[in-house]
């Protein structure tokens, strides 16, 4: 029996609500063919998060885990390909930090990519009719920074890990000018994430590449 540790965030930047943080609630006693579920949910707060989601490791033991975190603007679940040795954040954490290229990690490698399965992740959430894309960058925010500083801890563990974005939803976007979806799709998507990672430990070979 496999076990998968999902993180979300927590609301920031004067929202009530985080779907992240909602839609890995929804997933608690959610069943996997072969593997269970455990949640933490995480701070938006450089520094913090890293070490939230470490103490969430060092307890649960996980196979894998799947940090999880929301994307105004893209209408599909993205796994992300690679996170960058880089904090610039645009508006400040929870906290009121707000580096300016400074690094996630002194003197750590300029990037870490997935070791999650992310183009059969794709594949099987197209299969079931969730929009789900491979994205190329998980910004520079708290998403990127906990993407990345979880990837140094487990550099050397045999512990998959990858960074999931997720859209907005519909309560989210007031002015009506917004991709979203909604949360029992959300839900069920990172369900069928965990569930693709479970099945397959070594990714598929198809193209989810961009021109630029």
């Amino acid at each position: 029996m496999k076990k998968v540790l999902i993180t979300g965030f927590e609301p920031f930047g004067g929202a009530a609500i985080n779907p992240a943080l909602e839609a890995v609630k929804k997933l608690q006693n959610a069943t996997l063919n072969g593997g269970e579920i455990v949640i933490c949910d995480v701070p938006v707060t450089r520094y913090e998060a890293v070490d939230t989601v470490i103490a969430a490791i060092e307890k649960y033991q996980p196979d894998y885990v799947i940090t999880v975190g929301q994307a105004g603007g893209r209408a599909a679940i993205t796994p992300e390909r690679v996170a960058i040795n880089v904090d610039d954040f645009r508006i400040p954490d929870n906290a009121g930090n707000q580096p300016i290229d400074e690094p996630v990690v002194v003197d750590g490698p300029d990037a870490y990519f997935t070791t999650l399965p992310i183009k059969a992740i794709t594949r099987t959430l197209q299969e079931n009719g969730i929009p789900c894309q491979v994205s190329n960058t998980a910004g520079t925010f708290v998403c990127n920074h906990l993407f990345y500083g979880v990837q140094h801890y487990l550099r050397d563990k045999e512990i998959g890990h990858g960074f999931v974005h997720i859209p907005l939803l519909p309560e989210q976007d007031t002015l009506g000018n917004q991709a979203t979806m909604s949360l029992d799709v959300i839900a069920e998507g990172l369900r069928l994430v965990a569930q693709a990672t479970i099945d397959n430990p070594h990714d598929v070979a198809i193209g989810a590449g961009q021109i630029c």
